[in-house]
């Protein structure tokens, strides 16, 4: 796991939470946050900000995560469409090269969502152990 320092916060990136769970245990937790709109925040938005946030750069950390430049720059807009303000500033290219960065509210976000999915993974710790012991047929990867 990488931790990086930005302006206002310190952000972990790096493998999910539930990568860190004990190996026997087969089943993962996810969260996602949904509006009446769709998803608003899961584990590859959060994973995109990160990576933004350690490139600076939304082409570098499209591809860090295996997706096209558009792929991700549609992520980054409906992320910046979703709230009350932009969670990923850009800066055109050029002979400055551009760029992007985390806002505030991006920042803030991001450190939330990584709290809540802490936070979910321990209090449900003992649920997904039960359920990883009644599995008639383990899970064989692991779906997105």
């Amino acid at each position: 796991m990488k931790t990086y320092r930005t302006a206002r916060v310190t952000v972990k990136s790096g493998p999910c939470l539930n990568e860190t769970m004990a190996e026997d245990q087969t089943l993962k937790l996810r969260l996602r946050l949904n509006s009446a709109q769709g998803v608003v925040m899961g584990p590859g938005r959060a994973e995109l900000l990160a990576s933004i946030a350690e490139t600076g750069s939304i082409a570098a950390a499209g591809r860090r995560m295996g997706m096209s430049y558009k792929r991700a720059w549609n992520l980054v807009e409906s992320l910046n469409n979703s709230f009350t303000a932009p969670l990923v500033e850009t800066a055109k290219g050029g002979a400055s090269h551009g760029g992007a960065r985390l806002t505030a509210l991006g920042e803030e976000l991001l450190a939330a969502y990584h709290a809540l999915e802490s936070a979910a993974l321990h209090a449900g710790a003992d649920a997904l152990k039960r359920f990883d012991a009644v599995l008639a047929v383990p899970p064989t990867r692991n779906p997105r």
